[in-house]
């Protein structure tokens, strides 16, 4: 199971589980919670009936006096109130007297007068001075249904008790405030819920994108890629990247350096050999022009020599470098033309014709030194494959993913064998007949150095032959 589902689920099972808990308990107290408020509004109700039913019960008109006739007004009265949004039609109360003695002698609903309520709860406790409330079934065959709560007040005649008076009140006249309550609070828990998931998945995703950066950014490091390392606004994860950065740092370092003494070690023992196996044959009657041969080799050898161990560490400096250090924006046309204006000489002496299509304006961010570089490499390896009397056309172009450069020469092309091979290190083909410097190899590490660059800047070297002859090298920036 990947690490951001785990998250995502263990923090949604955490918050599941709190939201159903506190939703639950807080259901769970509406139903009482309403019901003690019915209870307190009974207890001050019954108290009240109590002292205007008081005269009439003890004159003895409880059945035909003022309280009997102003409570059967008031069961009539239509249309009495709509409670937060809930509308109320009728009296729900029901309203019974009895004497001292616990015998109905008042009954709002005509059921009960004449019987004997000394042993319900409401009476039996109100005749002993105490709290009189019971709450008793509708059916009592069914006791689970609904109920109905009566509260008992006594009738005191000084201090004298001379009867109860209580007053009840289905149970089932609050359920439309109770669900009324529960749905608010259900359909307010499950906003919050789907919240706490909306806000949930945010951080999962955040979290563990930070941490797939990482491993992208680990993968790149395996496969050699030039990638910058991650920013993460996680400190932890912040602190991992930069050890994972620090580790990359060093292990490179001593790649490159047991690299180059490797590389070095074998392309310097060709040149060294040469230089050796000329010292050995020279003497002092030799022939002058025999000698001037020899002296001519070492000075070639000693200068390739230099040049293999400068292009040898530029290249392992490059390599170790990851991310471009002060980008700036480069005017790719002037600086192309200043690359050309560097081999301009040299062309002039093959009689070797440089054209140009550049498009204007057209800028990258990158090095400009290393792009410099690159191109002029490019020009370079151009000229040592091209025939006197040719022609080699540079084109700048902008192109959907960025900006194209192409150099076209009109040699004699890459064998296929070779095409996939020419970027390697110290891979190189040796010079055409037809040119200066014919059968001669380079140190094989200038088209790697491009692509080093190119790596560098996130674009692409890229060397095909063209049709009918010559090779066409391009290079690619993206936006």
């Amino acid at each position: 199971m990947k690490i951001s589902l785990k998250i995502f689920l263990g923090y949604f099972l955490l918050v599941g589980l709190a939201a159903w808990f506190v939703l639950t308990v807080f259901v769970d107290e509406v139903k009482p919670g309403v019901r003690q408020a019915m209870e307190d509004t009974l207890v001050d109700t019954a108290s009240l009936l109590a002292e205007l039913a008081k005269d009439d019960l003890k004159h003895g008109m409880i059945q035909n006096g003022q309280f009997a006739r102003s409570l059967q007004d008031y069961q009539y009265k239509p249309g009495m109130a709509s409670i937060w949004g809930v509308p109320k039609l009728s009296s729900d109360y029901r309203v019974y007297i009895t004497d001292a003695n616990g015998m109905v002698v008042f009954d709002s609903s005509h059921e009960a007068v004449g019987q004997d309520y000394s042993r319900w709860n409401d009476v039996y406790l109100t005749l002993k001075n105490r709290y009189g409330v019971r709450t008793t079934p509708v059916d009592a065959a069914h006791p689970d249904g609904d109920t109905v709560m009566y509260v008992a007040a006594p009738i005191m005649d000084h201090t004298t008790l001379i009867g109860v008076l209580t007053v009840a009140k289905p149970n089932s006249t609050m359920q439309p405030f109770i669900l009324r309550a529960q749905e608010k609070i259900m359909g307010w828990g499950l906003l919050l819920l789907a919240l706490s998931l909306c806000l949930g998945t945010l951080f999962t995703w955040r979290f563990t994108r930070a941490i797939h950066r990482l491993r992208d950014y680990a993968i790149a490091v395996t496969q050699g890629r030039k990638v910058a390392p991650p920013n993460s606004s996680n400190d932890e994860l912040a602190e991992l990247a930069k050890a994972m950065t620090t580790m990359r740092e060093q292990l490179d370092g001593h790649q490159h350096i047991q690299a180059a003494i490797h590389q070095l070690t074998h392309e310097l023992k060709s040149p060294i050999t040469a230089i050796q196996a000329a010292t050995e044959l020279i003497t002092p009657d030799m022939p002058l022009q025999d000698r001037t041969h020899f002296l001519n080799s070492i000075k070639t050898q000693s200068g390739r020599l230099q040049h293999m161990v400068q292009n040898i560490l530029g290249l392992a400096a490059l390599e170790q470098q990851q991310v471009l250090v002060h980008p700036v924006s480069i005017m790719l046309p002037a600086l192309i033309e200043e690359q050309i204006r560097l081999v301009q000489d040299r062309a002039n002496q093959r009689h070797i014709q440089l054209t140009t299509t550049l498009e204007p304006s057209l800028s990258v961010i990158g090095d400009a030194f290393l792009c410099g570089q690159a191109i002029n490499n490019l020009l370079e390896n151009a000229l040592d494959f091209s025939a006197d009397n040719t022609r080699i056309h540079i084109q700048l172009s902008k192109v959907h993913a960025g900006a194209l450069l192409l150099i076209q020469d009109e040699g004699s092309g890459i064998p296929d064998y070779a095409l996939e091979k020419v970027t390697e290190k110290f891979y190189s083909l040796p010079r055409p007949a037809n040119t200066p410097h014919a059968g001669q190899k380079s140190t094989g590490l200038g088209l790697n150095f491009v692509q080093q660059i190119m790596a560098l800047h996130h674009g692409q070297l890229n060397i095909t032959n063209a049709h009918p002859v010559g090779v066409i090298a391009s290079l690619q920036w993206p936006d």
